[in-house]
């Protein structure tokens, strides 16, 4: 048995503060795969951990039976210094309230601190080239010197995630169906993921501008590889953001069941010795991201949906009427703010009040939208 649960200490950034950092692993230290999962990057979103938490135990006992083919690094709470996010009763686990940096955007470049080095050194034989590029990359992490207690995290998680072959990163929305960020060429390689885990929609993109977690061993791979174009380097890494519906969805039902169907998934790739359960039912294939609209307000005001989430709807249609709260017509004119493309209500927002700009919903087209082009593609 080797299923080991490991606790390390962060330093924090003011005296007398320290952040418990929790992990667990599992499975032969030989197995020739590996599988890394966390949850909470974003801390105020807690649907991850709970699947985490009934996870745990499966593969626990998957260990114990000599069922695990693979390497398991699984880090239920990744982000303590957002735990600790905590004002005036209020949980704001999203940003670094140091820099005010979203905790899953400006992840490293890879590329860019070792992809000199690599490059003119790469051959025909793929292993090498890629032990030597996992190598380059632990190399570089290991000679970093942090700053503050969000890089320490960052180059901890980094540590643990850049030489697995799955990166599973799981998150929420804010009121959402089930769905799932990945890279172009993850497709549709991972289908069996989105059937597993009842994705309503897969949505792509080679770089969504913010350098997220899930984005950074893929890119580093494709600028790898585009820099060394005789050399074999195929993508090594599969990756993806799983996002398990909203906030307020921290439920044991639901949490038994997400983490039975990740399960079958692992069982499926043969990751897990173990019978994965019946065929899950397939979910919609991949659409790029950039046909997703992130509907916002031209103006502040109080929200009324009129639609739900998965209704499907119309260019033009009305999704929600802005209610004023301010200016001659306060509390008796409502705005529509209307669909820019056909497609189906994927998220929205549970915070009714809205401030100028501030995205309300996403609606999953199938047609990449003239403003979303080649632009920063997340919501913040």
């Amino acid at each position: 048995m080797t299923f080991a649960r490991v606790q390390t200490h962060l330093n924090g950034d003011v005296p007398g503060v320290s952040f418990e950092f929790t992990y667990f692993t599992a499975g032969p230290a030989d197995a020739p795969r590996k599988v890394y999962l966390q949850a909470a990057l974003h801390a105020d979103e807690q649907p991850g951990t709970m699947v985490l938490h009934h996870l745990l135990p499966l593969i626990e006992a998957a260990d114990a039976n000599g069922q695990l083919a693979a390497r398991f690094v699984i880090v239920p709470m990744v982000n303590p210094l957002g735990m600790a996010n905590l004002s005036f009763r209020h949980h704001a686990g999203r940003y670094d309230p140091n820099s005010g940096v979203n905790y899953n955007r400006k992840w490293p470049d890879l590329f860019r601190a070792v992809g000199a080095d690599l490059t003119g050194t790469l051959t025909s034989d793929a292993a090498a080239n890629l032990g030597r590029a996992r190598a380059a990359v632990a190399g570089w992490i290991a000679t970093q010197t942090p700053r503050t207690a969000a890089e320490r995290l960052r180059l901890k998680v980094m540590a643990l995630a850049h030489d697995a072959d799955i990166v599973l990163d799981l998150h929420c929305d804010d009121d959402s169906l089930i769905h799932i960020f990945t890279s172009p060429e993850m497709m549709p390689g991972l289908q069996d993921l989105a059937d597993w885990i009842g994705s309503a929609a897969t949505l792509t993109a080679a770089d969504s501008g913010g350098s997220s977690f899930d984005e950074v061993l893929p890119v580093f791979f494709r600028q790898l590889a585009a820099a060394n174009p005789s050399a074999s380097l195929p993508m090594p890494v599969e990756t993806a953001t799983l996002e398990y519906r909203g906030q307020a969805d921290v439920f044991d039902a639901l949490g038994q069941d997400d983490a039975r169907r990740l399960f079958g998934f692992l069982a499926g790739r043969g990751l897990i010795k173990a019978d994965p359960g019946p065929k899950p039912a397939p979910m919609p294939g991949a659409t790029p991201l950039e046909a997703t609209e992130v509907l916002r307000v031209p103006t502040p005001g109080m929200l009324a949906y009129k639609v739900e989430l998965c209704d499907r709807v119309r260019k033009g249609q009305t999704v929600a009427e802005l209610i004023a709260l301010d200016g001659p017509l306060a509390f008796s004119a409502r705005t529509p703010i209307v669909a820019g493309t056909d497609g189906f209500i994927l998220s929205r927002v549970s915070a009714k009040y809205r401030t100028t700009g501030a995205n309300i919903a996403k609606i999953v087209g199938t047609e990449p939208l003239a403003g979303r082009k080649g632009g920063y593609l997340l919501e913040d």
